[in-house]
C-alpha cells in the first residue's frame, strides 16, 4: 500500500478512536477497549475494502456486508459509520441515550449502515454464514465480512458456524478474530483458552491468515489473501492491543466495559491528538 494512503487511513482510524471516546464518555458507559483495538481494521474496511457501500443508500442490494459480531463494541462501528458519512459525527454523543438511535449494541432497524443487529455473542458468526450462502447461491459477487472477539470464540455456536462455512465452501466469507487477549473476566488464556486458532481453524477446513491489527500493510495483505482464496472461507487472526491509542487503556482489562471520567477523557483526547 502506498505511504500516502496509509497515512490517510491512519488519520481516519485516529478520528474513529476519537469518536469512540466521545461516545462512551457522553454515555458514561460502554466498551472502549475492544472498540479501540479494531479501529484500524474498521478504517480499512469502510474506507478501502467494502465494495458498493453508499451512505446515501445503506440498503444497496449489491453491497458487501460487515457484521460486528462482538456487538458490545458498537462505539467502534458507530464511529466508523459516522466518519464514513452514514450519519453526523456529532450524533456519537447521543450513544446509549434513551431518545437516541445509537443503542448500546448495533440495531439494523434504526441505525443507517448497520448490516446486522448483534450483541448476543456467537450469533453474528452464524448469520454471516447464512448471508454468505445465500449470496453464493445467487452468484451475486457480494462478500460477507464479520468481526468476532477472541473471548467470543469461547462460544460453541462459533465453531458450529465454522463447520457450516467450511462444509459449504463459503469462499465469499471472511471472519476476523480480534485477538487482543483480554475479555471482561481477564486474559482469555485463563478464562477459557480458545487457542490455538491456526490449528483449530485449519482442522475445520478454513483458510487461515494472520495480521498485525495496527499495520495497514499487514491488514491489506490479509484481506487480499482472503479474496484470493476461491475454495474455502477465510479467517484472519488479527493480533491487536486492547485500548490501542489511549495510554492508560492499553492492555488493561479494566477498560473492557468502562467509561472515562472528565479527567481521563482529557488525557485520552491528548493521547489521540485532539489536544495540544
Amino acid at each position: 500500500m502506498e505511504e500516502k494512503r496509509k497515512k490517510e487511513l491512519a488519520e481516519i482510524a485516529r478520528k474513529i478512536r476519537v469518536g469512540i471516546i466521545e461516545a462512551v464518555h457522553s454515555a458514561k458507559s460502554g466498551h472502549p477497549g475492544g472498540s479501540l483495538s479494531i479501529a484500524d481494521v474498521l478504517a480499512y474496511l469502510y474506507f478501502e475494502k467494502l465494495r458498493n457501500i453508499d451512505p446515501k443508500n445503506p440498503g444497496k442490494p449489491d453491497r458487501d456486508r460487515m457484521i460486528l459480531s462482538k456487538g458490545h463494541c458498537a462505539p467502534g462501528l458507530y464511529s466508523a459509520l459516522a466518519n464514513r458519512g452514514y450519519f453526523p459525527v456529532e450524533d456519537l454523543k447521543t450513544f446509549r441515550k434513551t431518545d437516541g438511535y445509537l443503542q448500546g449494541h448495533p440495531d439494523m432497524k434504526h441505525t443507517p449502515g448497520v448490516d446486522m443487529s448483534s450483541g448476543s455473542l456467537g450469533q453474528g458468526a452464524s448469520v454471516s454464514c447464512g448471508m454468505a450462502l445465500s449470496n453464493k447461491i445467487d452468484n451475486t459477487g457480494v462478500r460477507i465480512y464479520a468481526i468476532l472477539g477472541d473471548g467470543e470464540t469461547e462460544e460453541g455456536q462459533v465453531w458450529e458456524a465454522a463447520m457450516f462455512a467450511a462444509h459449504y465452501k463459503l469462499s465469499n466469507l471472511c471472519w476476523l478474530i480480534d485477538n487482543n487477549g483480554l475479555q471482561i473476566d481477564g486474559p482469555i488464556a485463563e478464562v477459557m483458552n480458545p487457542q490455538p486458532y491456526v490449528d483449530k481453524f485449519t482442522a475445520f477446513g478454513w483458510n487461515v491468515v494472520e495480521c498485525d491489527a495496527h499495520d495497514f500493510d499487514s491488514i491489506d495483505a490479509a484481506y487480499t489473501a482472503a479474496e484470493n482464496c476461491k475454495d474455502k472461507p477465510t479467517v484472519i487472526i488479527s493480533h491487536s492491543i486492547k485500548g490501542k491509542g489511549v495510554s492508560y487503556m492499553e492492555n488493561s482489562v479494566s477498560w473492557h466495559g468502562a467509561a472515562p471520567n472528565d479527567e481521563q477523557y482529557e488525557i485520552a483526547m491528548k493521547d489521540l491528538g485532539e489536544r495540544d
